[in-house]
């Protein structure tokens, strides 16, 4: 049996009295086996011990062991400790229980495993979460046995039930991005939504596998990911391939990264914040926020040679070393920043409509985002005490003292606030990164990557926690999962809109700061008239201004 730290030993004895059995303790991550007979009561008795459920992850094992595998991923926050359950199936018929009545954070991830590895789900009602309708059946496009650049032969999609009111395009109503989202509701009341998205899936996870990659050309995919948190992600899949490896990271790099992570989070805020501003019909709280955005973008610009997508990481540390003297000048812009931000704060939250409209709407309740798994300033929104910078301390960020910004009405407004926190907070956690850059080299002298290991790396993305699983192969990874964090807030939505008004749709949507990825129309079906109106994104924004 593995070794487990003596402080940890009653936790880990309760997990094994619940059915699971001891793989192996890697630094902070504990690893579980369970028969699938026990593995809702294991789930079960991680959610009564205080585990957040953080995510799932298929993988097609049957080249390994003849096995189907789902990797349950679940943290104890105030431990900073991750614990993984691993359920196997036969491949020939891969049915493994479904978790979503003990834990309900786990229903996208399990669909997903459905969708692309065909992992059966015992105890639930089976629907494609990411496949298109026209997918065929039984092709499932992350098993081993799919090549990445296969293209199956689609069908004619299923007709959807008459009052069902599938858009013609899908549409989010504050950003242009592609995703679905149907609004049922009585009068102008919403009753429930239904949400579908993945329409710009890109099979990042397969591509990676595929013979086109090596590990460093996977961290340029990582980077694109996200247009706005790309190197977010560029971070996340570097830890967990360097913890699977072993591989210790030079501190000064550890530093680079942490400093332009929070620059990142700088800038992602403020644009958060003109849009939400936008919404709510104050555009000239729009401009104010993207002109002071702009030079936190050159000092990226400055610091990396690009804006966005900066092409810094690699296995081991960072490419390039940053220079002191740039360092210096970005200190003093970002006091000039801070003194811009700060009397823009100051009317913003003095506008009537922006109080008006953001407080008391849009409400997630602390029970429901525990139940969910929220993560980010939706979470802290909501009296939830998670950041992964102070739970699963990584990179400089031990080296930094800031506050962790809290707030407990769980409406827009204290997402807002959240967030406006954020800038100040992380301004100062750049000063301290800044002064306290030790000398030294940027990357790891030796870097090997032995197959077959697994890692959890999350880091603490502007939306709050982004997630990679890794299970290292030969040159690539034989698996790399990646969960973003809107992918875990989204769920929350049908709670935060039901029984509100139509017109708070718009900012509540906005207000998890959800990244999807281009079309403009939605459908509103009236369950008392029977009527259904198409809404274009100026009409549902106007309305929301009313």
């Amino acid at each position: 049996m593995a070794a487990v730290p003596d402080e940890l030993r009653g936790l880990v004895d309760r997990i094994l009295e619940a059915g699971a059995r001891l793989e192996s303790v890697e630094g902070s991550t504990i690893h579980f086996s369970v028969e699938r007979a026990y593995l809702r009561r294991v789930a079960r008795a991680l959610y009564d011990l205080g585990a957040y459920f953080r995510t799932c992850a298929g993988s097609d094992e049957t080249l390994l062991t003849g096995h189907m595998v789902l990797y349950h991923i679940f943290g104890f926050d105030e431990a900073g400790l991750s614990v993984v359950l691993r359920v196997s199936a036969p491949g020939f018929a891969p049915v493994v229980p479904s978790i979503v009545s003990e834990v309900p954070a786990a229903d996208w991830c399990e669909l997903e495993a459905q969708d692309l590895f065909g992992i059966e789900l015992e105890g639930r009602r089976a629907r494609r979460l990411i496949l298109p309708d026209d997918w065929p059946e039984g092709v499932y496009p992350l098993r081993k046995s799919f090549d990445h650049d296969s293209r199956p032969p689609l069908g004619v999609p299923p007709k959807p039930p008459a009052e069902a009111g599938l858009p013609v395009g899908p549409y989010h109503p504050a950003l242009h991005e592609p995703e679905y989202f149907e609004i049922y509701g009585e009068g102008e009341i919403v009753r429930g939504i239904v949400y579908r998205g993945f329409h710009v899936h890109r099979g990042i996870e397969k591509l990676a596998e595929s013979r086109r990659m090596v590990y460093e050309d996977v961290l340029f995919l990582a980077e694109r990911i996200c247009g706005i948190c790309g190197f977010v992600h560029s971070c996340c899949f570097a830890q967990a391939v360097e913890r699977a490896a072993g591989i210790e990271v030079p501190e000064r790099a550890e530093f680079i990264r942490s400093l332009l992570l929070e620059i990142e989070r700088i800038h992602s805020h403020l644009l958060w914040i003109g849009v939400a501003a936008h919404i709510l019909g104050y555009d000239a709280g729009f401009m104010h926020a993207w002109r002071i955005r702009e030079p936190v973008m050159v000092l990226a610009e400055r610091l990396t040679g690009s804006r966005k997508t900066y092409g810094l990481n690699t296995i081991g540390g960072v490419r390039r070393d940053v220079d002191r003297d740039k360092l210096g000048r970005t200190i003093e812009e970002l006091k000039r920043v801070r003194g811009m931000f700060s009397e823009f704060v100051k009317v913003l939250l003095a506008v009537p409509q922006v109080k008006q409209r953001a407080s008391g709407t849009g409400v997630l309740p602390r029970s429901e985002a525990r139940a969910l798994s929220v993560v980010g300033p939706v979470a802290r929104a909501s009296g939830l005490y998670r950041d992964v910078r102070k739970d699963y301390p990584y990179l400089a960020y031990r080296r930094v003292s800031f506050k962790v910004p809290l707030y407990t009405e769980g409406d827009n407004l204290a997402r807002l606030l959240v967030r406006v926190d954020e800038v100040f907070e992380s301004i100062e956690i750049v000063r301290q990164l800044a002064d306290g850059l030790p000398q030294g080299g940027v990357r790891a002298e030796r870097v090997e990557v032995p197959s077959l290991r697994r890692a959890v790396s999350s880091v603490e993305a502007p939306r709050g926690e982004d997630l990679h699983f890794v299970i290292t192969g030969v040159g690539r990874p034989y698996r790399w999962r990646v969960r973003a964090p809107t992918y875990q807030n989204i769920p929350a939505l049908e709670v935060m809109l039901s029984g509100a008004p139509l017109a708070d749709a718009p900012l509540t949507i906005a207000s998890i700061d959800p990244c999807f990825s281009c079309t403009d129309r939605v459908l509103y079906y009236d369950t008392t008239s029977g009527t259904r109106r198409r809404l274009n994104l100026k009409a549902l924004v106007a309305g929301g201004r009313a």
